[in-house]
C-alpha cells in the first residue's frame, strides 16, 4: 500500500469545541466579528506558463486570466465548506474552531453557532456545508462533520442568526485521521451528495457494504435517493480516494476532484453506479471495469479540494499545488486545457465557489498544520474570472 500522499503535518488536539449557538449584543441583534480588510495586499497575476499545464493535455488562456480583486475577510482559522443562502450571504465553516459563519457579500462576518460535536484531528473536523433548497421555507442547513466514533450528515435550523440544534441525518460514515472526504452538495435534483474518504483503508473504497470512498446521493431526510443504482443503498459510486470537490456544468453532469496517492490526481466525470478504480488504478487504468478520469495531474501540482463551475469552465484549487485551475468544459461533457493561475501566491487552496453574482470566492488553508500562514491567513480572496 502506498501512502506517499499521507503528509503528516501537525497533529491537532482531539478534542471536541463546545460553542456557543450564537454571538448577540446585549440588543439582541447578532455581533460582527472584528475583521481587517486587505483589498491592494493582493499580488499582480502571473500569466501561465507552459510548464503548469498537465499532460496529456494542452490549454490556452481564452477570455484572458482571472483576475483577483481583494481579500474579502482574513483572520480566519482553516475555512472548509461556503454555500450561499437565497439573500446572497454565505455560511461558511471553519474546520478546527468548529465555528458557523455568515459572511456577507460585502465582508461582513456573523458567527452564527458552531457544532460541538465536531472532532478536529488530522483532516478530520467540521467540513461541508449545503443550504437546503428550500430554505425559504425549512430554513435549514446541512453539514458533514468527523466526531470521536464517525464521519456523519446532520441538519440545524437557522433562525434568523441563530443556529439551532443538529440533527443526525446519516451517520456511521467510516472516520479516519486522513481521507475523511467532506464535501456536500445539493445536485439539479435536489438531492444531497455527499464525499466520503477511505479512511487511510483502501480495500473499503470497493467495499459496496462500506460508505467509506464513495459518493453518496440522499434525501433531505438520509434515506438513499430515488434512483439510486441500489434502491436500499446511499451509494452513487465508489472506488475513491478521497474526493473533495462537486460540481454541476450548464447541462447538469456532476464532476469530482479527487485526492491521488503517489503519482496522479483526478477529475473525473460522475456516472450513476460507476467504478472509479482505487486502489487497484491510480490515474487512467485503460480497462473497462473502471471509469478512467478526465484529467489528470501530477500530484506536486494540485491535491485538488474545492470544484466549482461557471461559464462554460470548471475552476479547481490546489492545496499541495497552490493555484487555481481553469478547465474547458465542451458541450459534449469533455474536459480540456487545464491552465493554473495565482500559483504560490496564496498558499494553499482549500475552496472555490461561484457566487449568485458569478464572480468566484477563493479561501485558503494555510492554517491548518501543513501550510505557512501569513498574518492575514486565512482568507476569503475575491476572483473575477
Amino acid at each position: 500500500m502506498r501512502l506517499g500522499r499521507t503528509r503528516s503535518g501537525g497533529v491537532l488536539a482531539s478534542v471536541a469545541l463546545t460553542l456557543a449557538a450564537t454571538s448577540a449584543c446585549s440588543d439582541g441583534s447578532p455581533a460582527p466579528i472584528p475583521r481587517v480588510t486587505q483589498p491592494t495586499d493582493l499580488p499582480s497575476q502571473p500569466t501561465p506558463s507552459a510548464s503548469e499545464t498537465p499532460e496529456p493535455t494542452t490549454g490556452s488562456d481564452e477570455g484572458g486570466p482571472p483576475k483577483a480583486v481583494g481579500t474579502l475577510v482574513d483572520l480566519l482559522e482553516v475555512p472548509w465548506g461556503v454555500d450561499f443562502l437565497p439573500d446572497g450571504a454565505a455560511v461558511v465553516t471553519e474546520r478546527i474552531s468548529g465555528r458557523v459563519l455568515q459572511v456577507a457579500a460585502d465582508g461582513t462576518l456573523t458567527r452564527l453557532g458552531g457544532i460541538s460535536a465536531a472532532v478536529p484531528e488530522g483532516e478530520a473536523g467540521l467540513l461541508g456545508v449545503a443550504v437546503s433548497p428550500d430554505f425559504d421555507s425549512d430554513r435549514t442547513l446541512f453539514f458533514y462533520l468527523t466526531t470521536g466514533t464517525d464521519n456523519r450528515v446532520v441538519s440545524a435550523p437557522l433562525d434568523g442568526t441563530t443556529l439551532g440544534e443538529p440533527t443526525v441525518v446519516l451517520d456511521g460514515i467510516p472516520r479516519g485521521f486522513i481521507h475523511d472526504g467532506g464535501r456536500i452538495a445539493f445536485g439539479p435534483d435536489g438531492h444531497l451528495y455527499v464525499t466520503t474518504g477511505e479512511t487511510g483503508d483502501p480495500a473499503l473504497a470497493q467495499d459496496p457494504d462500506s460508505l467509506a470512498g464513495k459518493i453518496l446521493r440522499i434525501t433531505a431526510d438520509g434515506e438513499p435517493a430515488p434512483g439510486n443504482p441500489d434502491a436500499a443503498s446511499p451509494v452513487w459510486s465508489l472506488g475513491h480516494r478521497n474526493v473533495q470537490g462537486l460540481a454541476w456544468d450548464d447541462e447538469g453532469r456532476l464532476w469530482a476532484s479527487e485526492f491521488g496517492d503517489s503519482d496522479f490526481d483526478e477529475l473525473n466525470l460522475i456516472e450513476k453506479g460507476a467504478n472509479y478504480g482505487w486502489p487497484q488504478v491510480e490515474g487512467v487504468g485503460g480497462g473497462s471495469e473502471f471509469v478512467d478520469p478526465q484529467l489528470v495531474w501530477p500530484v506536486e501540482e494540485a491535491s485538488p479540494s474545492g470544484l466549482a463551475y461557471a461559464d462554460g469552465h470548471l475552476w479547481m484549487a490546489g492545496l499541495r499545488g497552490q493555484r487555481l485551475w481553469r478547465i474547458k468544459v465542451s458541450g459534449a461533457g469533455r474536459a480540456s486545457q487545464p491552465t493554473a493561475y495565482f500559483t504560490e501566491d496564496y498558499g494553499r487552496l482549500r475552496t472555490v465557489v461561484t457566487t449568485p453574482d458569478g464572480q468566484l470566492w477563493l479561501t485558503t488553508s494555510n492554517r491548518d498544520g501543513r501550510g505557512e500562514p501569513t498574518p492575514a491567513d486565512d482568507r476569503i480572496i475575491v476572483v473575477r474570472p
